[in-house]
């Protein structure tokens, strides 16, 4: 397995643990698991964001511009549904 492979595992496992949380934290019945829940999802969220960041100086999660002209025609269709 290669630095790359290993690196992209991280990052799914990294999503799936933020998302666990994030349900942890929305189902909590009480304020202790609550905040514990929420600590936990926070510092999850640093460590994908440092695993992107990683991921993205070496070239290995690419990622594309946005056409402005796309994204207008998008705000206006939604804008129109309200």
């Amino acid at each position: 397995m290669n630095d790359q492979s290993i690196m992209e595992n991280l990052l799914l496992t990294t999503k799936g643990v933020c998302d666990l949380y994030m349900h942890g934290t929305i189902e909590s019945s009480t304020q202790n698991v609550h905040q514990a829940f929420d600590a936990a999802l926070s510092d999850s969220l640093c460590m994908q964001d440092d695993i992107y960041k990683q991921m993205t100086a070496k070239g290995w999660y690419p990622s594309e511009q946005a056409d402005t002209q796309q994204m207008q025609q998008v705000k206006q269709k939604y804008a129109q549904m309200n």
